[in-house]
Formats: structure tokens, C-alpha cells, sequence
């Protein structure tokens, strides 16, 4: 295996160094040895990935000195004892738990093991109580994954797992429910990997009808089918040398499937009516949210290309798994659409909670639509549980006299007495503040009526033709 720390082995006996780093050199496992003297003359920080292996010593030196010195260097180094030390037992509790065990100097390569695996755990809790980045992975978090937003323990897991495979060349299979950012993650891994400076090159296998998907894939030649004019380059030409992101994998049809498997274990293609052989340099990463073993039993999904394409698989949680990640998700869909000049909308903390307690069918997909229609509904407010639509009020209004209507007698109320905005002191917009109101009272009309334009007119007591115009104006779209 390759060790993902190192070893730093300091024994006296030069027979017990030689032994240890063959059997170390045997299981790759990285490491260095000294004897006391040497080390203590040129004390060096053990770097970040350093866990001490303390073998015979037989300079007169405390084993609580050596401790202090090494806790002196990383407060956050984990200590092994392999030779007996008797004085062990008499260390104070704190350097005692550095310490995290004993091994015999005969032990069995799986004990060497075992050990190096606690002395990995140990260093990443102790980051992870300081607050601290892991630095077993190979950059941190946030300079690593774009798009990414949260701090759950799902998508930390995510992360994980982008870290590992990431340099790899080897084909990933992303699963998970529509809308939970499937794509996300395939250009985190593309960005991560040795293959950054290639293109990536996505295509929904399920958006593109199944006579040609072929084309789409492979590219045509001059006359191979009615409509082909030219020649033209398929995905897998375009992605050479970079990353091929075959999204809706579950909706490839069978005979694609049985090319698909060719492509992947041969490495070459030919055009659609073409006799030259093209080798192909692509890394495939495929997603799908739909149940590949389940499609297999049932005869939809071939058995040998779901392996080839499942090297390394990471399922995406659902919002609903992550409900932790909702309020920064939130200020990073309200922050993109104030950049878009929607106006800067805020959730109060009930509408927070309300959220939090959806089912989110449509995942992060769903979520994002929300902040975009109430920015456009109330731009430059403050959401409340009031201001969700009714699917989404799960709590309590907290304040519900905030939306009782005041009295006719009251300054900045009409005698019909509805609510008036009173004129600021500097003045405004007028246009804009009525297109504003006029583009949120036809959104909400549209919404109750199903998206039903003549309902919708109806409603807002205006001609059907004129809604249209204004929806054209606004760019609104039917739901």
C-alpha cells in the first residue's frame, strides 16, 4: 500500500532500524530511521504527515523530555511506543494520550498496519478539533470545489471522495435524484485531475433522441444518413484528451450500451459511415438518477458496462439529507441572483426553519427556482414564512399582527383601507416600482392558476393578449 503518513523511526539498536524499514520497504509504507544522538542533534519539525515510532534508547534522555520536545515540534503528533518504557505510566495525562499505543518490535505487518491506520485517524481528528483543514486531502476545501456549498457531513463524505479519485484515471459513477447537482461534481473532478487542461465535454444522454445518439457520440461522415451534409466530429473527438460526462446514463438505449462498451475497452471508434479507426485519450464520468442494478435484473441496463462505468461510484444526498446545508445554500442562491439584478433578498429564521422542514422533491434544483421567484416577488426584502408559497410553510408565522391590515383612520392608509406605501423623503423610481409590483402580481397569478394564461388574465382582470405582452416584456415564463 502507499502510506498516507510518514514514519519516523528512532531506535538505538541498529538491528531493530535494518529489521523495521525492510518489512516497511516491503509494504511500501513510507518511513526514515535514527538513533537518539542523531535525531537530538538535528531536531526538525516532522512535518504534517509524520507520525514518531519510539524504539531502545540508551542516551540518557527522559522519555517525558523526548515527549515534550516532540509535543514542542506538533502539538498534534501521534507518538507510538514500540521498545517497553517503564517510565510511561509516570507521564502526565496530556502526554499520555499522545501516545496512542505500543507495538512489539516483532509485530506482524497487519499490526504495523493497524497501528499506522490509528496513528492516520488520530492526526485528523486532532485538525478537525483545531478547526483546521484535512490535510490528507490533496487541497483544501475551499480552494478545491467550486459550487459546492455546505458543511454537512454528506457532502464532506462527497468531498472525500472527489479528493480520492480526483487524480485517478479511472471512470466514475455518479448516482443520486434529479436536481441534486450530479454535474457539479463531474466538473469537480475534472478540475482536480491531471485532465484540467483538457475540455470537458458534457451531453445528456436522455435529452437526445435515440437515432442520434450515435452521431451525437461518435461523429458522422459526408452522406451517412439523410441530412448529413458534412462531416462532424462526435463528444468523444471534442472530449480527447479531457473528461467525456455522460449525464442520464440510464436512458442510453440497449444497442448504444453495446457501443458504448466497445469504445471503453478498445480506446477507438468509427464515425458513423466511416472506416478509419479513431483512438480515443477520454476519462468517462457517467450519472444517472435512476436504479442500474435494478435496470439490469430487469434486462434494460447491460450487466458488463454498468462495471466498466462503476470503477468508483459517489451517490449525491438529497436536500432532505442535508437540511443543515439550507441557509448557506440560500444566501448563495440569493447572492447569485442579486449579481443578476433581481434585488438582494433575506430569510428570516422561521422562513429558515419552514424550509428546512420541506420534502424538497426537486432537491437543490427546487430550492434555487424558490429564491429566484421570490426575488423577483420581493426584491430588496426580508422573506418570511408569509411571504413562502403556501407548499413551503411548514411553521408558524412567528409575527402574524405584522400582517393584519391597519385601520382606515391611520396615516398612509386609504379610506378603502388597504395599505399605502408612504413616498420616501428622497423620492423613487416610480416606473420601476410598478413594473416591480406588476411582474410579482403576474407571477403569482400564474402560479395559482397552473400556469394557465387565460385563468391567469382572468384573475388579474386584464385581456388574455395583454398578459401575453407583458409576460413577453418581462420574460416571464409559464410554469
Amino acid at each position: 500500500m502507499s502510506s498516507p503518513l510518514h514514519i519516523i523511526y528512532i531506535d538505538d539498536d541498529a538491528d531493530s532500524r535494518t529489521h523495521l524499514s525492510k518489512r516497511l520497504d516491503f509494504a511500501d509504507i513510507s518511513h526514515i530511521t535514527t538513533d537518539y544522538v542523531s535525531w537530538l542533534q538535528n531536531v526538525t519539525p516532522p512535518g504534517d504527515r509524520a507520525v514518531v515510532w519510539l524504539g531502545h534508547c540508551r542516551v540518557p534522555v527522559s522519555l517525558e523530555k523526548l515527549m515534550q520536545q516532540l509535543d514542542q515540534l506538533d502539538d498534534k503528533l501521534p507518538v507510538v511506543a514500540i521498545s517497553p518504557w517503564p517510565e510511561l505510566e509516570q507521564l502526565p495525562a496530556a502526554l499520555q494520550e499522545k501516545i496512542i499505543g505500543r507495538l512489539n518490535p516483532d509485530a506482524r505487518l497487519t499490526e504495523l498496519t493497524v497501528m499506522l491506520h490509528r496513528a492516520l485517524i488520530y492526526r485528523q481528528l486532532q485538525l478537525q478539533y483545531a478547526g483546521q483543514p484535512d490535510l490528507f486531502s490533496p487541497k483544501s476545501v475551499a480552494s478545491q470545489f467550486e459550487g459546492m456549498v455546505g458543511h454537512s457531513e454528506a457532502m464532506a463524505l462527497v468531498r472525500k471522495m472527489i479528493s480520492q479519485v480526483a487524480g485517478r484515471d479511472v471512470n466514475v459513477l455518479i448516482t443520486g435524484e434529479s436536481g441534486t447537482g450530479k454535474e457539479i461534481i463531474a466538473n469537480n473532478l475534472h478540475r482536480a485531475s491531471k485532465r484540467n487542461n483538457g475540455p470537458f465535454v458534457p451531453v445528456n444522454c436522455g435529452a437526445i433522441p435515440a437515432d442520434l445518439l450515435e452521431s451525437e457520440l461518435f461523429g458522422h461522415e459526408r452522406g451517412a444518413f439523410t441530412g448529413a451534409i458534412s462531416s462532424r466530429a462526435g463528444r468523444f473527438e471534442l472530449a480527447n484528451g479531457g473528461t467525456l460526462f455522460l449525464d442520464e446514463i440510464g436512458d442510453m438505449p440497449l444497442p448504444m450500451q453495446v457501443k458504448l462498451l466497445r469504445v471503453l475497452q478498445e480506446r477507438c471508434f468509427e464515425r458513423v459511415g466511416g472506416s478509419v479507426t479513431i483512438d480515443c485519450d477520454v476519462r468517462i464520468i457517467a450519472a444517472t438518477h435512476k436504479n442500474l442494478e435494478q435496470m439490469i435484473v430487469e434486462g434494460s441496463f447491460r450487466e458488463d458496462l454498468y462495471y466498466r462505468l462503476n470503477v468508483f461510484p459517489i451517490d449525491m444526498p438529497p436536500l432532505r439529507a442535508r437540511i443543515e446545508d439550507i441557509p448557506p445554500l440560500v444566501e448563495e442562491f440569493a447572492r447569485r441572483v442579486a449579481k443578476e439584478g433581481f434585488g438582494r433578498i433575506r430569510f428570516h429564521p422561521a422562513a429558515i426553519c419552514s424550509l428546512q422542514q420541506h420534502d424538497w422533491a426537486g432537491n437543490i434544483r427546487e430550492l434555487a427556482n424558490l429564491v429566484e421567484r421570490l426575488a423577483i416577488l420581493y426584491p430588496d426584502a426580508v422573506v418570511g414564512v408569509n411571504e413562502l408559497p403556501e407548499k413551503f410553510r411548514h411553521v408558524a408565522e412567528p409575527n402574524p399582527d405584522l400582517y393584519k391590515m391597519p385601520v382606515a383612520a391611520e396615516e398612509g392608509v386609504d379610506p378603502t383601507g388597504q395599505a399605502l406605501m408612504l413616498l420616501p423623503d428622497e423620492g423613487m423610481d416610480l416606473k420601476a416600482y410598478t413594473e416591480t409590483i406588476e411582474q410579482g402580481f403576474i407571477t403569482q397569478a400564474l402560479d395559482k392558476t397552473g400556469g394557465v394564461v387565460a385563468r391567469a388574465a382572468d384573475l388579474l382582470q386584464i385581456r388574455r393578449t395583454t398578459l401575453v405582452e407583458k409576460m413577453r416584456k418581462y420574460g416571464i415564463q409559464r410554469k
